[in-house]
């Protein structure tokens, strides 16, 4: 055990270490391209004498990354994205394999936020960060930590949209890497991923059968497709509520039924809300929702389902099981809560398949290699993964699977690079 990351780490249980060291050696064994990265990393030291902080979910297979990461030659310090999601036995494992924690599972709002601003106080030179919490804290409480910062890496959708913002009014200070845009992200994490993991979380907390209910999607991004797909799959009828009236057209295409969220409200069984935005499941849709309606979010932050509104609606507020919390309203009907609200797949299972976050991350691992090589060169911007990158992490893919692919030959190319051929 490195006793630097044993002195500083704020961790609830290290006694847990053992149990934790087996959850990432069972997400190590099913991260092939993770582990043809950490064999790059392990030659090049592309992060030799690097402070790098992580702020994700902090589970297995983050911990399997932050581990990459180190290999790499980086002294690395990581944090939680979301206060449900923080594992105590993976914080445990990744201390006595010396990389510093700031993290617990549940802490209260205050506490949560320390331990973010603890993990940005070791000086980072370049950061990973989730739903952009770390950019938030940085840009508008702690601007006096930017300065040994170069760049980092963004991985989800709510933190493109805070650094977009960002950028749009010119005061982001660092180039960020769109992990989150990548092909190989939102193709296939957001849409594989969040739409096995969702149901992974809701049937595991709800025990409650899938096939013959009505499944409502709210949004129909590239998460919101994946939800829709698992449901269908399942056995469920599902109706999509959307805003945008493209995607509303793929979602009628696709087979789904598409209607605004007053009407869906009075028709489903269980709610997933997936767009990154708030209040979009609110008073109005409980005052008509079914008894026994099951709402959960599959979005980063648990402002999705209107919680104050909820339990102003309700006479009585109790757990009936791990991650349910049931309110009665004075009709007697009952609307079930599930992980408070926050990240269902992640605050009631263990997040995306290994085999998902095995390319997610070789991603992340990647894009911050580039923003190490590149960032003198780089504006103050939201960066796009290299294609190179995004092309790269597909073939290891593939070469994980046994598959190859066809090549084009000269005379295709010259066809396809030709106007008059």
């Amino acid at each position: 055990m490195t006793t630097e990351a044993l002195r500083n780490s704020i961790v609830a249980d290290m006694g847990l270490a053992p149990e934790g060291h087996l959850k990432i050696d069972w997400v190590e064994a099913h991260m092939p391209v993770l582990n043809r990265v950490r064999k790059e990393f392990e030659a090049d030291l592309p992060f030799k004498g690097l402070n790098i902080t992580i702020c994700l979910h902090l589970e297995a297979k983050t911990a399997y990354l932050a581990k990459v990461i180190q290999a790499g030659g980086a002294k690395v310090t990581i944090t939680g994205s979301n206060p449900l999601s923080t594992q105590d036995d993976v914080c445990a494992a990744l201390v006595e394999d010396g990389i510093t924690v700031f993290a617990k599972y549940n802490p209260d709002p205050a506490e949560y936020k320390q331990l973010i601003i603890n993990a940005l106080e070791t000086k980072p030179d370049f950061i990973i960060d989730d739903g952009g919490d770390l950019v938030t804290i940085l840009h508008s409480e702690r601007p006096e930590l930017l300065e040994t910062i170069r760049g980092g890496a963004e991985e989800t959708t709510t933190g493109i949209i805070k650094l977009k913002a960002l950028e749009k009014e010119g005061v982001l200070k660092l180039p960020m890497v769109a992990v989150n845009d990548a092909y190989c992200k939102y193709l296939f994490d957001n849409r594989y991923g969040t739409g096995q993991s969702a149901f992974d979380g809701i049937i595991r907390t709800t025990n409650l059968v899938v096939a013959g209910s009505t499944v409502v999607v709210v949004g129909y991004g590239w998460c919101g497709k994946g939800v829709a797909m698992r449901a269908k799959g399942l056995g469920a009828n599902v109706i999509v509520t959307e805003v945008d009236p493209i995607k509303a057209v793929e979602a009628h295409m696709d087979g789904f039924q598409v209607m605004p969220m007053i009407e869906a409200a009075k028709r489903g069984n269980f709610f997933i809300t997936v767009t990154g935005n708030k209040d979009v499941i609110t008073g109005e849709h409980y005052d008509v929702m079914k008894d026994g309606a099951v709402l959960a979010n599959a979005g980063h932050f648990d402002v999705e389902v209107n919680k104050p509104e909820l339990a102003k609606r309700a006479v009585s507020i109790r757990t009936v099981r791990k991650n349910i919390e049931e309110y009665r309203f004075a009709d007697g009907r009952k609307m079930y809560l599930l992980a408070e609200g926050r990240l269902v797949n992640l605050a009631a299972a263990d997040g995306h398949p290994a085999e998902i976050m095995d390319t997610t991350f070789a991603l992340q691992a990647l894009g911050l290699r580039y923003v190490r090589e590149n960032h003198e060169m780089l504006d103050r911007s939201v960066i796009k993964v290299p294609y190179e990158i995004d092309e790269k992490v597909a073939r290891y893919k593939l070469d994980s699977l046994g598959i190859t692919l066809d090549t084009l030959t000269e005379q295709q190319k010259a066809y396809l690079d030709s106007w008059n051929a």
